[in-house]
């Protein structure tokens, strides 16, 4: 293999790797190490129609729109997934994902199992979806109540979404529980690498293959 071939051989098409879990398990952390540890991966920007907080940046944070503009997107098809929530609406930006996958760039979302289904829907080849479970209920509590800025009722509020969202795991390509942080990050990090070494992904070293196989022997 040549200098040329090589380069070539090293051309890959870009990964949306969602993490999914109920409130409290850890994702927001998971997703930050992810990002910070490994080339080539960042996060997805996504739109919504609720106002900034205080210190969240236009295009960085999240792309802030009027609902009009929102409405517009969707009806367009702009959008891979989106959804509303209570009152607020968020969604993935259809462009900005295709271009990053086709210049060989993974994209982490963070999203939860009726974004996963959409984005499965809209680029079946190439996203991987991992959901992220707390070791045991009673440990979710403990984390959720260990925050200190929920009362008692939103506490029981979160964990009942939590078990409605866990009742999704099934939908999911991969599983991963949260027990130890290091562990945890280590694990998603092996199924992105994985991800990223399948055939469809390997577009450069799928030609260079191909062609020595039509050559054969020389």
């Amino acid at each position: 293999m040549n200098e040329r071939d090589a380069d070539r051989s090293n051309e890959r098409r870009g990964v949306c790797l969602v993490l999914a879990a109920p409130s409290g398990a850890g994702k927001s952390s998971i997703l930050r190490a992810l990002v910070e540890g490994e080339h080539d991966l960042s996060l997805s920007v996504s739109v919504t129609t609720r106002p900034p907080r205080e210190g969240e940046r236009d295009g960085v944070d999240y792309t802030f729109l009027s609902q009009p503009q929102f409405d517009a997107m969707a009806e367009a098809g702009a959008l891979l997934e989106w959804a509303t929530v209570f009152g607020r609406s968020y969604g993935t930006p259809r462009r900005a994902i295709e271009e990053r996958l086709a210049a060989g760039q993974d994209v982490a979302l963070d999203i939860d199992w009726q974004g996963w289904r959409q984005l499965r829907a809209a680029l079946p080849d190439d996203s991987a979806g991992v959901f992220l479970a707390p070791p045991s209920l009673s440990a979710l509590d403990g984390r959720l109540r260990g925050r200190g800025s929920d009362a008692a009722e939103e506490v029981e509020r979160r964990m009942l979404a939590a078990r409605q969202e866990m009742s999704h795991w099934h939908e999911f390509d991969y599983l991963v529980v949260n027990d130890d942080f290091g562990t945890c990050v280590d694990e998603v990090k092996a199924i992105l690498r994985a991800v990223r070494c399948t055939t469809r992904r390997k577009l450069g070293l799928v030609r260079l293959i191909t062609r020595m196989v039509q050559q054969g022997p020389e």
